[in-house]
């Protein structure tokens, strides 16, 4: 038998391991045959895996067992589309940061998060973050698309790292809970990270003024703990989610308004693109189902298509 570990940090090429029973960190790497599992992704290990550990001379740990994840969210890789990098697993709660302005989040990376949190089964939360910055016009903006969500499923939280807005209510929600940060670089994650909690003293990234994006300052997830109970991954600013081994048939399941209004149309296969009677085009072009979650659907369609021809 192993030591029982969780893997606390990925730079690529090691890992950090806590151990259960003492509650040490090891530095870690993996034995040669864990490389070699045929897979699409191109990272066989992420923070937040449960393993086992093998301790050598100078403490060197060797992993030698992952145990099955509950769940996991993935990334594309830069430059090969077929392949995919594992941002984090057996997460709790997918934190999803949204900020309207500086940098502006589209709907349409909301929307691709949220179909992979329903694809892999994991709990999603949005925070509507800077809300100190928006004038009240902006306000009622964000108030139309937390209440357009939340008709749909989806719980949101407007906060402020700088007011404080609501902290203490999103830290009842991150109590002992395995959670991540996700959103634009420059959406502020690090910078709430630290409000929850200062001594974590994570860097953070200005805003560019010329370009209003943010610097990417994190450059490997980490796993740091609550002082309240719990922990977050930070992780890598991430330009696109993806998902790997998923037919085009299912894409509808993870919308969950779409695959519950597609129960009326004509066909029982409707796919809802171009089909005779199809309740969810209907719904759409009266705008009962927002149309920037139906191009996402679109598109994530289009790349199930793709995926399955390489």
């Amino acid at each position: 038998m192993g030591i029982k570990g969780l893997i606390t940090k990925s730079t690529g090429s090691w890992y950090q391991v806590l151990e259960f029973e003492t509650g040490r960190f090891f530095e870690a790497r993996i034995r040669g045959k864990f490389k070699l599992v045929k897979t699409r992704l191109t990272n066989p290990l992420a923070v937040g895996d449960y393993v086992e550990f093998s301790l050598e001379k100078d403490d060197v740990a060797w992993i030698t067992k992952i145990e099955p994840r509950k769940n996991y969210l993935i990334r594309k890789s830069v430059n090969l589309s077929k392949e995919a990098h594992i941002i984090a697993s057996n997460i709790d709660l997918g934190c999803f940061v949204f900020t309207l302005k500086h940098p502006e989040t589209s709907l349409g990376f909301l929307d691709r998060f949220l179909a992979c949190c329903e694809a892999y089964n994991m709990k999603p939360l949005i925070l509507f973050n800077k809300m100190d910055v928006l004038s009240s016009e902006e306000e009622e903006l964000v108030k139309a698309i937390e209440e357009e969500y939340r008709i749909i499923g989806y719980d949101g939280l407007e906060i402020s790292s700088y007011s404080g807005l609501n902290l203490d209510v999103l830290k009842e929600k991150l109590k002992n809970k395995v959670s991540v940060f996700f959103g634009h670089s420059g959406s502020g994650k690090s910078t709430l990270a630290n409000a929850l909690q200062p001594e974590l003293n994570l860097k953070t990234s200005e805003i560019s003024e010329t370009h209003l994006k943010g610097k990417h300052t994190t450059t490997f997830a980490q796993m740091h703990f609550w002082n309240f109970g719990g922990s977050v991954i930070d992780t890598p600013g991430v330009r696109e989610f993806a998902m790997i081994d998923v037919q085009k048939e299912d894409i509808q399941h993870f919308f969950p308004e779409i695959f519950t209004i597609g129960r009326n149309c004509k066909f029982h296969n409707c796919l809802h693109i171009n089909e005779p009677k199809c309740a969810v085009v209907d719904k759409v072009q009266s705008g009962e189902i927002l149309e920037s979650r139906y191009i996402t659907y679109l598109k994530l369609m289009e790349e199930a298509e793709e995926n399955s021809l390489q």
